[in-house]
């Protein structure tokens, strides 16, 4: 008897391919599949008994013969019947190769042939001598202190949260002492959930709005939740206690946040809040090995919260009662290569075939997500006011035109910063550009230091005097002197974070000045140990870019600069608003979350921007609803639905070629779709490459659904010319 699998491969391949068994497979299994003249991993969909056996059938020609399995790798399956059918919606909604799509979900280590790994957990191993043993070594000592005062076996993933880089080494010298040895993982008492000593009290709004999320999580069919708070209004306690009766319940929550920075410290306050309960983290953060240990915890049900970024929306969780998204309407959920999809939908939709609540907060909610609400697709609950006494920062807008600025500050901003050091206050300078400055420019012929592979200037960085490329990540040493005309005397434009940093270095001679951005917090644990002295130190002025936007809580930030808004606000992309409004409500909801009042300085050349003045007079949810307006008159999403075709090449005619060809099939077959371009992209040129694009837009899913399908069918039909790439992105975030 033979058994007909249909076998997922990482491959860009359209389609599942068929193989053959000689005995039933598990869907969900790694099998070693003959592909070519080569082997390959590949993940079983399905599997069934072959109804025809072959002395029926007459002789196939060879390219149609059904290949057998080379062999079984997985005693069980690595994913379960949920999973796969999450995935493969996923794959057919955003028209993305299924093989790709399953695999892009896997841990790498699992992506090979290696075997599932067997869990494994650690405790300290009491002895008398403990003391004697370990006093020429340090950090084993403190390793052992911490082991026993934890008084639970822990995790590898626990041990690394703990001690960093050289825990290996520490643990092995522990066990060789007789000092640790591994165990089986301990009951978790579910009945005792929550630290009593950690309770926050809440106030009657948050108790009004705990009480509501409740009975709408516990509906037979629960709808999305949609929270609605003013930045420091206490949405993380509303989490926290919604996931303390789910946990009750010995269900697994998910918790999603948009940036990897978050992570550390909401698992700080969930770990605090939730002593008893096993919580691990999936970020970019892990390696390989650290990743795959919090994805087996999860899968083996031991992890009873998973604190992670966008793609833990793939980790398995057997017994899933909750997900959580903290700040949902971020770009960062929307993953902008490869496999693009948002992981706030596909969230939304797990919860959905899962019939579990989820809840989603944000002081700035995505445009498509207070459409929904208005259609009664989500529940749709408000916090308006900051806990205690914290009150909302006042604002005040200086028009910059005509002044002297020094580095981007006006001198009335300069004395700001003077009262508010003056008061052992911490203030933060905020603009969204890193480096030193955005050009590099000879003032006598005008050259301009160009990226050779994009269509943008490099960013001048002051450390090792090097230009950098933001966009492709082109480096080399700045120039000393012009290439075209040999002048000597090249100078700067415009400012960045080192730049700021600098000048107020040099103005505030006693005062740190802190820079948080993505070049002083590359190395792993830079980023804490900024957010730490933040913490410790009185008197500060932060500079960094939108890293600091999301989630961090300063309670001793009193004064919020924010500088260059006037790009965002003359931008033609139609999403240029909607981010500027939920980047500014984040930035101005850093200050002022404690008793002391915070103040926010918005410095631009555009004061009387009507969008502007409905933003700082009126609050965020009527700028949303003016911007929600503008777009329904245009029928852009929510209220249509989009999806941008790009295509990119070594020249611009070839990827123009290629879309005009796509442009054809599609106007042939879909009558109902506007589309429009082809056109050349913003940033005409990235990376070596020429970038085109073709926007398509629809009255509804299924129209948008059926033309694409039907272009897929048709990719052999494509005028595709050699060396030309071109890809599908659903609902896009950025048309650039």
């Amino acid at each position: 008897m033979t058994y007909e699998l249909l076998v997922a491969v990482p491959r860009p391949f359209r389609t599942l391919l068929t193989y053959s068994a000689k005995s039933l497979i598990a869907p969900g299994s790694r099998v070693l599949v003959p592909l070519g003249n080569t082997q390959t991993i590949g993940i079983v969909i399905s599997s069934s008994q072959s109804t025809k056996s072959q002395q029926d059938e007459p002789a196939l020609p060879l390219t149609y013969v059904i290949k057998h399995i080379s062999r079984l790798i997985d005693h069980e399956p690595l994913l379960d019947k949920h999973l796969i059918d999450f995935l493969s919606w996923s794959s057919s909604y955003y028209h993305h190769p299924p093989g790709e799509v399953i695999f892009a979900a896997l841990p790498t280590h699992l992506k090979g042939e290696r075997q599932l790994p067997q869990p494994v957990y650690w405790t300290a191993i009491p002895h008398d001598a403990a003391e004697k043993k370990l006093q020429r070594a340090q950090r084993q000592q403190e390793m052992y202190h911490w082991l026993v005062v934890v008084d639970k076996p822990v995790t590898p993933a626990d041990i690394h949260q703990q001690f960093g880089q050289g825990w290996q080494g520490y643990l092995k010298g522990l066990s060789d002492k007789g000092l640790a040895k591994t165990c089986d993982p301990a009951p978790l008492n579910k009945n005792d959930v929550a630290a009593d000593t950690d309770l926050l009290r809440l106030t009657d709004e948050q108790t009004t709005c705990l009480q509501q999320c409740t009975d709408w999580s516990f509906e037979e069919k629960p709808q999305p939740i949609l929270l609605h708070g003013v930045t420091g209004s206490g949405k993380t306690e509303i989490y926290l206690r919604l996931i303390k009766l789910i946990i009750q319940q010995e269900k697994q929550v998910l918790v999603l946040v948009p940036e990897i920075g978050l992570t550390p410290q909401l698992q700080q306050r969930f770990r605090q809040f939730f002593p008893h309960q096993n919580i691990v983290s999936m970020h970019s953060g892990l390696n390989d090995t650290e990743r795959l240990d919090s994805w087996m915890q999860a899968r083996n049900q031991q992890a009873d919260i998973i604190i992670g970024t966008r793609s833990s929306v793939f980790i398995p969780c057997p017994r899933l009662g909750l997900i959580v998204i903290d700040e949902e309407h971020d770009l960062s959920f929307k993953q902008q290569e490869g496999f693009r999809y948002h992981g706030r939908d596909l969230a939304i939709k797990r919860a959905h075939m899962l019939t579990i609540p989820v809840i989603m907060g944000s002081a700035t909610p995505a445009m498509e997500s207070l459409h929904n609400a208005d259609q009664g697709r989500y529940h749709y609950i408000r916090l308006n006011k900051r806990p205690g006494k914290a009150r909302q920062p006042t604002m005040l807008v200086q028009d910059t035109r005509g002044y002297h600025l020094k580095s981007g500050l006006s001198e009335q901003t300069l004395q700001a910063l003077r009262n508010t050091l003056e008061r052992n206050e911490q203030a933060m300078v905020f603009i969204n550009r890193r480096g030193f400055a955005p050009v590099l420019m000879c003032p006598a012929c005008g050259w301009q230091a160009q990226c050779p592979d994009c269509s943008s200037n490099m960013t001048f960085h002051t450390r090792g005097s090097r230009l950098i490329c933001h966009h492709c990540g082109t480096d080399r040493l700045a120039d000393s002197h012009c290439p075209d005309c040999r002048g000597q005397q090249l100078t700067t434009q415009g400012q960045g974070t080192e730049r700021i940093e600098l000048m107020l270095q040099q103005h505030f001679r006693d005062t740190d000045v802190l820079r948080i951005d993505r070049d002083s917090t590359s190395r792993k644990g830079e980023l804490q140990r900024h957010l730490d002295i933040v913490h410790t130190t009185e008197r500060l002025i932060l500079v960094g870019t939108q890293m600091l936007a999301k989630g961090h809580d300063f309670p001793n930030l009193t004064l919020v600069i924010i500088l260059d808004i006037d790009q965002a606000l003359m931008s033609a992309e139609y999403h240029a608003l909607e981010r500027f409004g939920q980047l500014l409500t984040q930035v101005a909801g850093r200050a002022g979350r404690s008793n002391k009042s915070g103040q926010v300085i918005l410095q631009t050349t555009q004061p009387g921007h009507p969008v502007l003045l409905t933003l700082l007079q009126q609050g965020y949810h009527p700028f949303a609803r003016q911007i929600l307006e503008e777009r329904q008159r245009w029928q852009y999403p929510p209220f249509g639905y989009q999806a941008l075709i790009r295509a990119s090449a070594k020249d611009m005619d070839a990827a123009l070629d290629t879309l005009t060809s796509i442009r054809s099939i599609m106007q042939e077959q879909s009558p109902d779709i506007t589309l429009m371009g082809p056109i050349p992209a913003p940033m005409e040129k990235r990376a070596g490459k020429y970038r085109a694009q073709l926007l398509i837009q629809a009255a509804n899913r299924q129209t948008r659904y059926n033309s694409l399908k039907h272009l897929t069918l048709q990719e052999k039909n494509i005028l595709n010319k050699r060396g030309v790439r071109w890809s599908i992105d659903i609902d896009p975030v950025e048309l650039s």
